[in-house]
């Protein structure tokens, strides 16, 4: 194609990212990436942030009224010449659409907002999974939590999130343990810190409690007193910041209440954290391979689980979550989406 004169080169495929997470945000811009890698022409239309909003309803309907105007403000620069193909990242950024694309997404509103939490968004959300030409579910678990749609949909293809380490480990991890707390109650940190602080109650823990992700007003507005008994907050921090102290802590420790997926123990895994958590329901990519690993490091008795980690590493464990990871690898996503994801988009 050609672009059209005096107009912005035509855009094989469009990106609607919601962006309402750093994983959200990374997930796209590493799909972009891959997609060029391919041989596509990519742009990414951004959400602006809307204001907070005090219940899950008004805070999706923000989100979707965002996405909603970064999608038609990008249409309609590219009127001349529009897209071949759409990409809405996750179900809400799909809900009040302009045009029907692909949706990709890591949970649907079916599983994580329940009760009245989606009222209005989960039956919207089975009529757009319902018209979508494409379903890419991160994971084969957000795909069976959308299984009712799949007969009306064009199809599916899963398509992961890339996880790859962040640099070379150092030998000597002098760090304990890592938490990360985005969305401190989701994530079960009062669980992290009651059996963190149980360790320690009996005595010979090395080092310290690093709680990543929120800050301490955050911690304090959700009711957790994160201080004392070896335990640091360090907030929310820059990516390399963040991945730096994966790649020197033990531990990653996390007791989620549930999982849309799950990026940062995958993080932690790629980076050679042994993966202390609880089972939770939600299409939780790492819980199978952290079974795998270790089965002792899983379990409801997080205290346990915490003080086998520290005191009885599996000595081969990181290889083997490498091993683990391959299909999460940057190179297997380029394949997948160059043999299967972008033919489909452009079919």
């Amino acid at each position: 194609m050609h672009p059209a004169r005096g107009g912005p080169a035509p855009i094989d495929v469009l990106i609607v990212s919601l962006g309402s997470t750093q994983g959200l945000r990374t997930a796209d811009e590493q799909l972009r990436d891959s997609l060029r890698r391919a041989g596509a022409r990519v742009a990414i239309a951004r959400a602006l942030p809307p204001a907070r909003r005090r219940t899950l309803m008004l805070t999706d309907l923000g989100w979707a009224r965002a996405a909603r105007a970064a999608a038609g403000h990008m249409l309609a620069q590219l009127r001349d010449s529009p897209p071949r193909a759409i990409v809405y990242s996750s179900t809400t950024a799909a809900l009040l659409w302009p045009r029907p694309g692909a949706i990709r997404f890591d949970a649907p509103a079916a599983g994580n907002r329940p009760g009245r939490h989606g009222l209005w968004q989960r039956p919207l959300e089975r009529r757009r999974l319902g018209q979508a030409p494409l379903l890419l579910p991160w994971s084969e678990g957000g795909l069976g939590e959308a299984s009712s749609a799949l007969t009306r949909a064009g199809g599916a293809l899963v398509l992961p999130v890339a996880v790859e380490p962040s640099g070379p480990s150092g030998r000597e991890r002098d760090i304990a343990a890592i938490t990360y707390a985005a969305n401190p109650s989701k994530k079960g940190l009062d669980r992290v810190l009651q059996a963190w602080r149980a360790v320690c109650a009996h005595g010979g823990v090395e080092g310290e409690l690093l709680v990543a992700g929120a800050g301490a007003d955050e911690l304090e507005q959700a009711g957790l007193a994160a201080g004392g008994a070896g335990v640091r907050v360090v907030g929310h921090l820059a990516r390399a910041e963040y991945r730096a102290l994966l790649r020197r802590s033990r531990v990653f420790v996390c007791a989620p209440r549930r999982e849309d997926y799950g990026i940062a123990q995958l993080e932690a895994l790629a980076d050679g954290c042994q993966l202390v958590t609880t089972a939770a329901p939600g299409p939780y990519a790492a819980l199978p391979i952290a079974r795998e690993l270790d089965p002792r490091l899983v379990g409801e008795d997080l205290a346990a689980a915490l003080r086998v980690a520290l005191d009885q590493p599996v000595p081969d464990y990181a290889a083997r979550a490498r091993a683990a990871l391959a299909p999460f690898g940057g190179e297997a996503i380029d394949g997948l989406v160059a043999r299967e994801l972008l033919p489909r988009l452009l079919a």
